[in-house]
């Protein structure tokens, strides 16, 4: 199904924080940042639009009626960026290199979709470690009806290129007992869908020669993507169509998923991978937690 290219026009405030972002990589470096967590930001914004939801949802490989005029949790990019990326201004790091390292995702009640959504922000802490570092800021999205309903961390990784950092971490592979439970088979299209319902629009998603220039020998899939296809997996599998099942899910994002591709979602116990084969790389490794209080 084609996603409606119409959702572009309700991006803007994503695809400016991304301009900004970009824009910031060229000026002198901040100092770096007082005691942490920093300060915290707010914002306040419009609800989503019921098609916009519905389209990502279906996207993703969700069923729409699942969520029952509620809101997925892990659209939170889509309103949240502009407010994080404000976090990120304040780190010591050139804005340019910051990469994708993972998130948490924590869901209270369902996060309703007709109402505005209160927005708050911080950036919590900063590990580095002379080989990288790892920022991590987080965003509690709430309305008036229903606070905390969601609370995200977004793990960002610089890389610093200084030796002596430590040793070089073995990225992981999927597990040879884990069972596969969905399968994805993904083209470059995907990444342009998935732009048009989140607004991000950087071009090494969607723009194959500036993913070259990148180092990659193709366009990669955001890890937002592979994330949200992973919990709409877990939905129809797992949890029986019931998303507000789901507490937590933590993941990170350990190798770029270069399109086009055949992919699943495999599981072991509360552990999720993303990749193409047991024994193989993963691009997507995480633990899941499921709600027991009804």
């Amino acid at each position: 199904m084609s996603t409606p290219r119409r959702h572009v026009l309700q991006q803007g405030p994503v695809v400016r924080a991304l301009l900004a972002t970009g824009l910031a990589g060229f000026r002198k470096r901040p100092p770096a940042p007082g005691t942490l967590p920093g300060p915290l930001a707010h914002a306040k914004v419009a609800p989503r639009p019921a098609d916009l939801v519905r389209d990502y949802v279906r996207h993703c490989g969700g069923d729409p009626g699942w969520y029952r005029g509620a809101v997925p949790g892990h659209l939170f990019p889509q309103w949240g960026f502009p407010l994080l990326a404000e976090t990120l201004r304040a780190i010591p790091y050139e804005l340019t290199r910051v990469l994708n390292g993972g998130c948490r995702i924590e869901l209270g009640p369902p996060l309703p979709g007709d109402e505005p959504l209160l927005l708050e922000a911080c950036l919590e802490d900063i590990d580095d470690d002379g080989r990288r570092a790892v920022i991590r800021n987080r965003l509690t999205t709430s309305t008036a009806s229903t606070p905390a309903a969601v609370r995200a961390w977004m793990y960002a990784v610089v890389p610093l290129g200084k030796r002596g950092g430590g040793a070089r971490r073995e990225r992981p592979s999927i597990p040879a007992d884990a069972v596969e439970v969905a399968r994805f088979r993904l083209t470059p299209r995907h990444a342009v869908d998935f732009a048009v319902l989140t607004g991000d629009f950087n071009p090494i998603h969607w723009l194959r020669p500036w993913a070259r220039m990148a180092g990659f020998p193709s366009t990669i899939l955001h890890g937002f993507a592979a994330l949200a296809y992973a919990i709409e997996g877990l939905n129809r599998v797992r949890l029986s169509g019931d998303p507000h099942r789901l507490a937590a899910i933590d993941v990170k994002f350990v190798r770029p998923l270069v399109l086009p591709a055949q992919t699943g979602l495999y599981l072991r116990g509360q552990q999720l991978f993303v990749g193409a084969a047991p024994g193989g790389p993963a691009t997507l490794v995480g633990t899941f937690e499921e709600r027991t209080d009804g």
